[in-house]
């Protein structure tokens, strides 16, 4: 992906400096790898985090130097979210609205949100009650180690996937999406999830179309990063991988096929209207 030297989105908040704001004994990416595994992309963090949180958490702040690679791992944040800023603002205009920028907030282990404490093992998630997407960098590392996933464009896709959850929450499909719920079955609560989750797949292709036409940022291989990384977060291949089989009625997020094919279909189309997962058939 061709990124650098390129602008940088003002919406994000560098807190990486300070780690440890709050301390939950136990904690740790390592020690907490499945749980992040099967919480990537969109999850429950409010129910996780308050799971993740022990009655021995204390408060304490570290501050520490930022290295060379972690600066540059902050600046392609950066870059990637303002092109977000710079296709959701040209889209919504051509539909006759506004659109709210969001923050990004990167921070280390742990920090606080208004969806609660934000944890490593929670991954990267967009929380509607303050408008911001919260991600630990070294979550892209794991994403590296333990999915496969590599390459600049498949951290793109993971940050244009929180984007668009922002987008449905601007747009009320998230509220509608929870107000659907009340009443459901846990099986069918979860088919809603699934859906929010791959129109959020769906959005990131949008972008990723858009960006494309606005500012010729892709490189040869970065689509097939992206098509990558939707398939190894599919609920499918990580519940094979963390408990050796699968359970589809617990699908939260899609299995690898339905993530790829929405993810592709938003890049091959760049509409819109193409995106209504929730009335699409099962795939």
């Amino acid at each position: 992906m061709l990124w650098k030297g390129r602008r940088q989105s003002q919406n994000v908040e560098d807190r990486r400096g300070v780690s440890g704001r709050t301390i939950a004994a136990g904690g740790g990416v390592g020690a907490l790898i499945v749980t992040l595994l099967i919480l990537l992309l969109g999850g429950k963090p409010d129910e996780v985090m308050q799971n993740l949180q022990t009655p021995q958490a204390s408060s304490s702040e570290q501050t520490q130097p930022l290295s060379a690679e972690d600066k540059e791992e902050g600046e392609f944040v950066a870059v990637v979210l303002a092109d977000t800023e710079d296709v959701w603002r040209e889209l919504f205009r051509q539909e006759g609205q506004e659109y709210r920028e969001p923050s990004l907030v990167m921070f280390s282990d742990v920090t606080d949100s208004a969806c609660g404490y934000a944890q490593a093992a929670s991954g990267p998630f967009y929380c509607p009650g303050d408008e911001k997407v919260y991600i630990d960098l070294g979550f892209f590392r794991e994403m590296q180690q333990q999915l496969g996933a590599e390459g600049d464009f498949a951290r793109a896709y993971v940050i244009a996937h929180e984007i668009g959850h922002h987008v449905q929450n601007l747009l009320g499909i998230m509220d509608e999406v929870q107000g659907r719920q009340q009443g459901l079955s846990q099986r069918e609560a979860n088919r809603s999830m699934v859906r929010l989750e791959l129109q959020a797949d769906f959005l990131a292709g949008v972008w990723a179309h858009h960006a494309q036409r606005m500012k010729n940022v892709l490189e040869t291989g970065d689509i097939e990063e992206g098509l990558n990384a939707a398939a190894a977060v599919g609920d499918d291949r990580i519940m094979k991988s963390t408990r050796g089989y699968v359970v589809p009625d617990a699908f939260t997020h899609g299995t690898s096929q339905q993530r790829v094919y929405w993810f592709k279909l938003g890049f091959q189309t760049g509409d819109l209207s193409k995106g209504n997962t929730f009335e699409a058939d099962e795939q």
